[in-house]
């Protein structure tokens, strides 16, 4: 083999290990970050441990150090994910082309849809509520994922498609109305022990009556 041969694959053999080092934090990280939303989601930030995410990682705690530093900025770390993952999916819906009547039904779709994904990452902004008032919510810049929607709410109500409403608050209208159905479901799961509401079927159903609720609401009279 010539010496340029074997120089060229040395360097092929550092770059495909510094791309396992990569691909192999990447899954490190997921798994942490998996394992701490659920810790968060149950005990919030004040209660959860380090320990016990690690165990629910099967990782260490050192490796949670290395890749957070500390539970604080693990913490910011979990609040953060799902606000960059919303706002991908929402950056992809092109909601400034469509009519706003049809933008809304593409939200409250979206809505639905991540919460049916994820139905315990509400209890991670109802622990950060409860314990820390917010300061850390304000901290993952929350205000640009709402930002999308208030921008729908207010060109419907300038174009006469909407009601004369105040956009923040129909805002808060609406969010309670697509989520609420997943935050009370542990409870409502005994009231009709029959119903599985997580189920596709009733998922569709829960998204088709908020639609039709929401835009009852919101629809200017002729």
């Amino acid at each position: 083999m010539s010496e340029n041969a074997v120089v060229k694959f040395v360097k092929n053999e550092e770059v495909a290990k510094s791309v396992g080092q990569v691909r192999d934090a990447k899954v490190t990280q997921k798994q942490i970050l998996d394992a701490a939303e659920m810790e968060f989601a149950k005990h919030g930030l004040k209660g959860a441990r380090l320990s016990a995410i690690a165990d629910r990682a099967k990782i260490t705690t050192a490796m949670i150090h290395y890749y957070f530093e500390n539970k604080e900025g693990l913490y910011k770390a979990v609040l953060q994910r799902p606000i960059n993952q919303l706002e991908l999916v929402v950056g992809q819906m092109n909601l400034d082309y469509l009519h706003p009547e049809e933008a809304l039904k593409e939200i409250i779709r979206c809505a639905i849809a991540y919460e049916a994904t994820y139905p315990h990452r509400q209890m991670l902004w109802f622990q950060e509520a409860i314990q820390n008032q917010g300061l850390y919510f304000k901290q993952v810049n929350p205000g640009s994922l709402y930002a999308p929607l208030l921008k729908v709410l207010e060109r419907g109500i300038e174009q006469g498609c909407f009601r004369p409403l105040d956009p923040f608050l129909t805002l808060t209208h609406l969010i309670s109305v697509c989520i609420f159905y997943f935050v009370v479901q542990e409870n409502w799961k005994h009231l009709t022990p029959e119903i599985d509401r997580l189920s596709p079927e009733m998922i569709e159903k829960h998204t088709e009556g908020a639609i039709a609720l929401i835009l009852n609401g919101v629809k200017q009279t002729p």
